[in-house]
């Protein structure tokens, strides 16, 4: 499911429920001092091609790369540059190389697959790679050289893929924005300076998007904020277009490496099923009731495409609709046995994770299987024999990313609701399950969900109900019909 992003003000009080948090979900605090020291080694040898790689090491630094990041990143993974051809456009995207600093096998490697992901809290980020590589020699940081894997991406005039390769080469991040510096340079950019050509090929991309009936959605972050009068409250801050159109250049990479892995026979594959005709009528019914029109001819990618969360009801709409992204997973595969069911439905195509290989541990291993069979190699064997495990490892990952998310979205909702209880609040019914005895309600403002018994309540239907218990410390909000 895609990510609801949750940010907050540094207080003090509300930090120290994260801190609770992570504790008990038993999030690492540091890295093993042995694996600090395997990383502090590698940087000061500096980045090396790994065992099995092509040696050659492509000189692109003439190629004015920038990137695009939320304020205050220092984990860059990727770098965007891009031309006109001929054809159409040339996309030039550089990712971090960070098994240039790991030995297959050794302590890094072993503490990542271990993690798995890079975790986020509203304060913190538990990195997958010690800093001194995630942060600093293995990010694409503005004004430095690196070693990175550059992807050429070949599009025709209306954005689609025409050809794409990837290969080590040394890079040069020229500038680094924020999400609101680019998209403020894009109102004024012109057609040929980066900003403007990552608008004007990111919108190509988001139509070919609409085209395919994938689904995309602009989920708003939520913000606690305190008042002055000490309490607090969530806010939403709507996703710009500026994080659109970079997406796509992620997404369309991603596309073009699952391509190659198919054809060359090897790889992991992240896939998603279709949504169960359940959800999707599940979904009707809550569109309904929040007074979303939703004609019978729309398809759900059609209609979650154009939800932005600028109404309480549309956010809560959104909310709702993740529920038809659920299911994603990785499938691995040799010897050209593809899988039955390559596909993932809510990009309408095949696609591959190649693109955060600083955050992301299965990345790493799909690059180098990706450089050699770009180069008409045979992949290395310790990229190939990862590919197995690496589903249960990303699996165990997720679930604890997720854990760690619902947790965070818990205890913010229980905090801005805690000087509320008594009050009565607007809801609509978004599931029932009565084997269980248990539905599931998301208030209009805030879009909080919480839970009620199900006796009584039908899927779909608006009803008002009052807050009787806030419980920040447990993440618990009770409710009860009025």
């Amino acid at each position: 499911m895609p990510r609801q992003p949750v940010r907050c003000l540094p207080d003090p009080d509300v930090v120290a429920g994260f801190e609770r948090i992570r504790e008990q979900l038993q999030i690492p605090a540091e890295f093993p001092p042995h694996v600090l020291h395997e990383a502090e080694q590698a940087v000061a040898a500096g980045p090396k091609v790994p065992a099995g790689a092509a040696a050659e090491i492509l000189d692109a630094r003439d190629i004015a790369f920038v990137t695009i990041d939320p304020p205050g990143s220092t984990d860059l993974d990727q770098a965007f540059a891009a031309r006109r051809s001929r054809a159409g456009y040339i996309v030039s995207y550089a990712i971090a190389d960070v098994a240039a600093f790991i030995v297959p096998g050794g302590s890094i490697d072993g503490e990542a697959r271990a993690r798995g992901l890079t975790l986020y809290s509203p304060d913190r980020r538990t990195s997958l790679h010690p800093e001194v590589i995630s942060e600093d020699a293995g990010s694409l940081l503005a004004g430095c050289e690196r070693q990175a894997l550059l992807w050429t991406i070949e599009l025709d005039a209306a954005g689609a893929l025409r050809e794409a390769r990837v290969e080590r080469a040394l890079v040069r991040n020229r500038c680094q924005l924020s999400y609101r510096e680019a998209q403020k340079l894009a109102a004024s950019a012109g057609s040929d300076e980066p900003v403007g050509l990552l608008r004007e090929i990111g919108e190509l991309r988001l139509a070919l998007e609409a085209e395919r009936g994938a689904v995309s959605l602009a989920l708003a972050s939520q913000a606690v904020v305190r008042g002055n009068d000490g309490s607090y409250d969530i806010e939403y801050d709507e996703t710009l277009p500026v994080e659109q159109w970079n997406a796509q250049i992620s997404l369309l990479t991603g596309i073009a490496a699952s391509r190659i892995m198919i054809d060359g026979g090897v790889g992991i594959l992240r896939t998603l099923p279709e949504p169960d005709p359940r959800t999707i009528g599940r979904l009707r019914r809550t569109a309904a009731a929040l007074g979303i029109a939703w004609p019978a001819e729309v398809s759900y990618a059609d209609l979650v495409r154009d939800l932005r969360a600028d109404t309480p009801q549309r956010a809560a709409m959104l909310s709702q609709s993740a529920r038809g992204l659920r299911g994603a997973g990785y499938v691995s595969f040799h010897d050209h046995d593809v899988p039955q069911q390559p596909e993932h439905s809510a990009i309408a195509s095949t696609y591959a994770h190649v693109t955060a290989p600083l955050r992301r541990l299965c990345d790493r291993f799909a690059n180098e299987v990706l450089l050699a069979l770009s180069a008409g190699r045979t992949p290395p064997a310790w990229a190939v024999e990862a590919l197995d495990e690496l589903p249960s490892l990303m699996g165990r990952a997720r679930t604890r990313d997720r854990n760690l998310e619902r947790a965070i979205v818990d205890y913010v909702e229980a905090v801005a609701l805690e000087r509320s209880v008594g009050r009565t609040f607007s809801a609509v019914v978004t599931d029932v399950d009565h084997e269980r005895d248990r539905g599931r309600i998301q208030l209009f403002d805030p879009a909080v969900v919480a839970h009620l018994p199900a006796t009584g309540l039908t899927l779909g239907e608006s009803l008002q109900v009052r807050l009787t218990h806030a419980d920040p410390a447990a993440g618990l909000v009770h409710f009860e019909t009025t």
